[in-house]
């Protein structure tokens, strides 16, 4: 008995050990946050995801204007979405889709396009700590009805929350006071020019980098942003290495905010530069 014990444990922990290797080898897919094309989108949001579907994305993330839209305006979107063979991954999102009040239309139109995240990019203006722990608890509060509904919400980095109020990130607050389904979205250059170290914050909040905003930066002042992808300050490959191995990475999003060239030309070439640098 002893023996068929041990010899069933080992061959549980094997499954698992081949299960983790599986999603390891999972090829994660790459989308574009279409706040990179916003010019372009505000003309013709159709024509823009046309657009980036024929670059080869994989799925987009639309930003917050999508919350001023109709049901059936969002469902002319998801069509659309279906017929280019594309998905909506997640939404950025002001602190108000997320409120109890503003929470079921961002339901409604994120179910209809078929995004499972709903992420909060910008929670306004937050004075101080106990500031932030409010923001967490919104956080939480949502994270708590979106569940039976088998989606999700998260926050959204900017320079902001990497900077520390009386010694403490407002990015380490947020993680410690909300559940661990509630998921960090990195957005890597925000965080670089803050003089944070991404890939050990990555290190720090295994399985809550769920998507990363694939954005560099340059210390040159002369361009900041307005850098291709892998031409800035961002380590790559160990943000790859990182995200896949502990962050627990589903999709990645393409996020640019000006080049050399023009914004599609941009979006494809940090695509093509993607592609290269992950492998």
């Amino acid at each position: 008995m002893s023996r068929h014990l041990i010899s069933r444990r080992a061959l549980l922990a094997s499954a698992s050990t081949l299960a983790f290797a599986q999603s390891r080898g999972k090829r994660i897919p790459v989308g574009l946050e279409l706040y990179s094309v916003r010019n372009e989108l505000t003309k013709d949001l159709m024509g823009t995801v046309r657009a980036v579907a024929k670059m080869g994305y994989e799925g987009v993330e639309f930003y917050s204007p999508y919350y001023q839209w109709t049901p059936a305006y969002a469902k002319e979107v998801r069509q659309l979405l279906d017929d280019l063979g594309i998905r909506c991954f997640s939404t950025h999102n002001g602190a108000r889709s997320l409120s109890p009040e503003g929470l079921p239309k961002a339901i409604e139109l994120n179910q209809t396009i078929g995004s499972k995240f709903i992420v909060m990019a910008s929670a306004g203006k937050v004075e101080n700590l106990d500031g932030w722990k409010g923001v967490a608890e919104t956080l939480s509060q949502a994270a708590e009805k979106l569940k039976p509904l088998g989606m999700r919400t998260g926050f959204h980095n900017h320079q902001t929350e990497f900077k520390p109020i009386d010694g403490k990130r407002p990015m380490e607050v947020l993680a410690a006071n909300t559940p661990r389904d509630v998921v960090l979205q990195l957005d890597v250059g925000t965080c670089i020019e803050a003089v944070s170290d991404p890939v050990a914050w990555i290190d720090h909040n295994p399985r809550r980098i769920v998507s990363m905003h694939c954005k560099d930066w340059s210390r040159d002042p002369a361009k900041g942003y307005k850098v291709l992808l892998g031409e800035g300050e961002a380590p790559w490959k160990k943000l790859f290495n990182a995200a896949e191995k502990t962050g627990g990475i589903e999709y990645y999003l393409v996020e640019q905010e000006g080049s050399d060239y023009p914004p599609f030309e941009t979006a494809e070439r940090c695509l093509a530069a993607f592609r290269k640098l992950h492998g």
